[in-house]
C-alpha cells in the first residue's frame, strides 16, 4: 500500500528531470538547443509547485554567492591540479566534456546565465531540495537531492561530470539549506560556470 505522505509531484518532476535531460544529451551537436529548453520546463514546473526562498538580504546573499562560488571553483581547480599530480587517465574526459557540452557563442553563454543556472537551481534546490525537506532531516535531504541531481548526467556518458555535478550539487546543497535563499545558491552557481566556462576553463 503506497503511504499518504508519497510525493507524487516530486517523483513526477525527477522523471520529468529525467525525460529532458536524456534527450538533451543525445546528440551534442543541439545539445544548447534541447538544454536551455529542457530547463525553462522545469523552471515552470518548479515555480508551479513551490515558492522561491529569498531569506538573505541582497548584499548578504550576493557576498555569499560570490565567495561560496570562488571557493567551489578553487575546489574543481586543486581536483585537476591532483589529477595532473598524479597523472590520472582524466585529463582526455575533462577535455571531451569541454569539447562536447560547453558554451561557444554567444548566444549560448546568455542561455547558460539567463536559463540554464537559475533553472537548474529552482529546479533542484527550489524544487527537489524542498520537498525532501518536507520529510527528512537536513544532511540526508542534501545527500538525496544531490544524488538525484548527478543522476540526470548519466546520459552525458561520462562519469566525471556525474561526480562533478554529485560535488556541486551538495556544496549547493548545503548553502540552500543553510540560508534557504535560492538567489544565494544561483549567484553561486553563475560565478562558478563563469570561472570555469569563460575565466579560467580547467581543458
Amino acid at each position: 500500500m503506497v503511504s499518504k505522505n508519497f510525493d507524487y509531484r516530486l517523483l513526477g518532476g525527477f522523471l520529468l528531470a529525467h525525460f529532458l535531460f536524456y534527450f538533451s544529451f543525445q546528440d551534442r551537436h543541439i545539445f544548447w538547443y534541447i538544454f536551455p529548453a529542457s530547463l525553462l520546463v522545469l523552471t515552470i514546473w518548479a515555480i508551479m509547485q513551490e515558492e522561491v526562498d529569498d531569506r538573505v538580504p541582497f548584499v548578504k546573499y550576493m557576498t555569499a554567492g560570490i565567495v561560496s562560488g570562488f571557493i567551489l571553483f578553487g575546489l574543481f581547480y586543486f581536483g585537476k591540479y591532483m589529477i595532473n599530480l598524479f597523472n590520472l587517465p582524466l585529463t582526455g574526459s575533462i577535455a571531451k566534456l569541454y569539447r562536447w557540452f560547453s558554451p561557444k557563442e554567444f548566444w549560448q553563454y546568455i542561455a547558460l546565465v539567463l536559463i540554464a543556472v537559475p533553472g537548474e537551481e529552482l529546479f533542484w534546490r527550489g524544487f527537489v531540495q524542498k520537498r525532501i525537506l518536507r520529510h527528512t532531516a537536513v544532511l540526508p535531504s542534501v545527500l538525496i537531492s544531490s544524488a538525484m541531481y548527478a543522476s540526470v548526467h548519466i546520459y552525458s556518458s561520462q562519469p566525471i561530470l556525474v561526480f562533478a555535478a554529485l560535488v556541486s550539487g551538495v556544496v549547493w546543497g548545503l548553502l540552500y539549506a543553510w540560508k534557504r535563499s535560492l538567489p544565494l545558491v544561483i549567484v553561486s552557481h553563475l560565478i562558478f560556470d563563469l570561472m570555469i566556462f569563460i575565466i579560467s576553463p580547467l581543458n
